[in-house]
């Protein structure tokens, strides 16, 4: 216990330095995949199979290491590991499915280096909240960090699931990238990256933990970066693109 609480530390402070540095990277190098996709990354394989299998780890992953923990039937711990696995039921089943398969290619680089971030961001959010937390009483469930926390969650959740479905709607309609207009993209070019940053800036809120604050740095670490690139191809690809959209925060960036 104590050697894995240890180990457990040092990698959540290694978890934080490695947001850092590819928050910096990300700003060099945009990942190649989607629109930005690019040869001299090595072989590739269809859109929706690597979702299904860079994505799904942290569902079961995350359930597996849940389940050994001490605290594992506690209330706070069980919704939490509720919005998780609500969120990623989403995002490692539902959401791929719903694309049109072997129409784009996601390098395996690409693929595997998602399978690391998930094995580990699950792995530190599961163990934490049923084993290693212990501020997580039945009281939290009143507290103003973890209900403002749980609506931001869901909030983000609806603002790029909507952003998501307008997507997949406009490339079935055009079989092509084409403008969107609708909802958040009226005002910024990547509201599925805001509603990401929020749902989990929600979920660190509500878990008042590390670990929590960890996966939501790497969500800006990540994201923020490649709205900005969204943003660049959209006015290099098309020259009566909105000039007022700002890439992910309206009226600001």
């Amino acid at each position: 216990m104590h050697n894995e609480q240890l180990i457990y530390t040092l990698l959540l402070y290694l978890w934080f330095a490695a947001a850092a540095g590819v928050f910096v990277l990300l700003f060099f190098v945009t990942a190649p995949y989607g629109r930005h996709m690019r040869k001299g990354w090595g072989p590739v394989i269809s859109n929706r199979t690597a979702w299904l299998v860079m994505e799904t780890p942290a569902l079961y992953i995350f359930l597996f290491v849940y389940v050994l923990g001490e605290n594992r039937l506690e209330p706070v711990p069980l919704v939490l590991a509720g919005l998780w696995t609500f969120h990623y039921f989403y995002r490692s089943i539902l959401y791929p499915l719903a694309m049109p398969d072997g129409e784009r290619k996601v390098p395996l680089s690409i693929v595997a280096g998602a399978i690391l971030f998930n094995l580990i961001n699950a792995y530190l959010q599961a163990r934490y909240l049923s084993h290693f937390a212990s501020s997580l009483t039945f009281e939290r469930l009143t507290q103003p960090c973890f209900i403002i926390g749980v609506l931001l969650f869901f909030c983000g959740f609806c603002i790029h699931r909507y952003a998501d479905k307008h997507l997949h709607q406009l490339k079935k309609q055009t079989r092509r990238y084409s403008i969107p207009y609708k909802g958040l993209f009226r005002w910024i070019t990547a509201p599925n990256y805001l509603g990401e940053i929020v749902q989990w800036s929600g979920w660190a809120l509500a878990t008042w933990s590390l670990p929590g604050l960890v996966f939501a740095v790497w969500t800006f670490a990540n994201l923020f970066p490649r709205a900005l690139a969204h943003h660049r191809w959209y006015r290099e690809k098309f020259p009566d693109y909105p000039q007022h959209r700002k890439a992910i925060i309206p009226f600001i960036v």
